[in-house]
């Protein structure tokens, strides 16, 4: 256990050693690190991000944690965890943290897996510290796991609509993001969270507003990988807005 406990703690946990969180850590934790082992400098404070975290008041070992306990519900979420998903939640470890942390996160999420927690609380204590661009990415990553296997199962897209309640997440917003990886008939105007039966000035109006909420800038302070989704998701707005405009000829 205490091959992990350097990248955690390292990284810097704040608020994540509270509420549920706190809760579903401490088994783990609460005997491994002392202050005085990270003051004598046995346990670098900066182990994933150098001089600080990118998160603001979110810590590098806060936003690790935030995200390996959501991870753990949607991969479990239909009892069965498939390699897809896991080597899902490997690959983007790696590209965020980069391959040693990775490895140490990863048996975090394994331990995770076994555990029966409270989603609604984790959620809630998610929301109280993370700003609401940040949370949005969740929610994209959230479906990338889920559709890691090229099937979205309703026991999935549930607990990710579990989720994104708890994050404070809009129907609105979560919808959009979820046409982005749920094929549907109307798909183009779901991601724009519009109807086809919405007159132009409608469309064009709900375009810009999207526009500017998922912006890749939005989300600059949270490093290139995050970045990357949302321009990612940026993509399809704006292709979805060219799709509609061809064929309504606008």
């Amino acid at each position: 256990m205490d091959k992990w406990t350097g990248t955690i703690i390292g990284g810097g946990i704040g608020w994540a050693l509270f509420g549920p969180l706190g809760a579903l850590l401490g088994a783990y934790i609460g005997n491994m690190v002392t202050e005085n082992r990270v003051r004598s400098g046995a346990i670098p404070r900066q182990s994933l991000y150098g001089n600080g975290s990118p998160y603001g008041d979110t810590r590098a070992g806060d936003f690790a944690v935030a995200l390996l306990s959501l991870f753990a519900y949607v991969s479990k979420s239909d009892q069965t965890v498939r390699s897809s998903e896991v080597q899902y939640v490997k690959d983007y470890l790696i590209k965020k943290f980069g391959t040693q942390n990775a490895r140490d996160l990863m048996y975090l999420y394994r331990e995770i897996l076994k555990k029966n927690y409270d989603i609604h609380g984790i959620s809630r204590q998610i929301s109280q510290h993370m700003d609401y661009y940040s949370r949005l990415e969740l929610a994209h990553i959230l479906y990338g796991i889920a559709g890691a296997d090229g099937v979205f199962k309703k026991v999935e897209l549930d607990a990710i609509q579990e989720i994104c309640s708890g994050l404070g997440i809009s129907p609105g917003d979560q919808n959009s993001i979820k046409s982005i990886f749920v094929k549907t008939n109307d798909q183009a105007y779901a991601i724009l969270n519009v109807s086809p039966r919405d007159d132009i000035e409608t469309i064009k109006k709900a375009y810009r507003e999207l526009a500017v909420k998922y912006h890749p800038d939005k989300v600059s302070n949270l490093g290139p990988e995050i970045q990357e989704l949302a321009e990612e998701k940026f993509k399809a707005i704006n292709d979805a807005y060219q799709q509609i405009r061809k064929e309504r000829g606008f």
